[in-house]
């Protein structure tokens, strides 16, 4: 099935139409994306959530864009130059936590946006930054804390924004 699609991958304490995917996924569908949510809901290690999302996104053809939240995040990331996604958009990935850092996989040549909370009580906002400067990802720090309910909308409005620059001519 040729097209955009946007496949969400929620954290591990949610589910996949929580009220970021669910928002999110209005702004997606506006701007001619198709939206799909993997549910993730009793599969903890991450190793198995990756294969999850390679499985689930193994028939789609056309442009790919992950989109992950935390745990989700850092799934969507090790997936994506597998599944040489389009555009990887991240809210506070699980980057270089405990048990898991060894598995961080080289994301995928494309653009990569992060938005990761001041205030995030579970991961580190430092985690972000040493991922975003060692792989090009454009990176913005909020006021807020792991979950950024706060600021949904300044979210939903970064989100756009990243759709809308995939069909902008990239510098050479």
């Amino acid at each position: 099935m040729p097209g955009r699609h946007v496949v969400f991958s929620h954290g591990q304490e949610s589910g996949p139409w929580g009220t970021k995917i669910s928002v999110m996924s209005e702004v997606a569908r506006a701007e001619g994306w198709t939206v799909d949510s993997v549910d993730y809901r009793g599969i903890a290690d991450p190793r198995d959530r990756i294969t999850r999302l390679l499985s689930f996104c193994r028939d789609i053809r056309g442009d790919l864009v992950l989109v992950g939240s935390s745990l989700g995040g850092y799934v969507a990331t090790c997936a994506s130059a597998l599944l040489h996604a389009r555009g990887l958009f991240l809210m506070a990935p699980a980057f270089y936590m405990p048990g898991i850092e060894e598995l961080t996989a080289q994301p995928a040549p494309c653009p990569k946006v992060i938005v990761h909370g001041w205030q995030d009580e579970v991961v580190p906002v430092d985690h972000s930054l040493r991922f975003a400067r060692q792989y090009g990802a454009t990176l913005h720090v909020l006021d807020t804390d792991h979950g950024l309910h706060s600021e949904l909308k300044f979210l939903n409005y970064l989100f756009e924004y990243f759709l809308v620059s995939l069909d902008l001519p990239r510098p050479q």
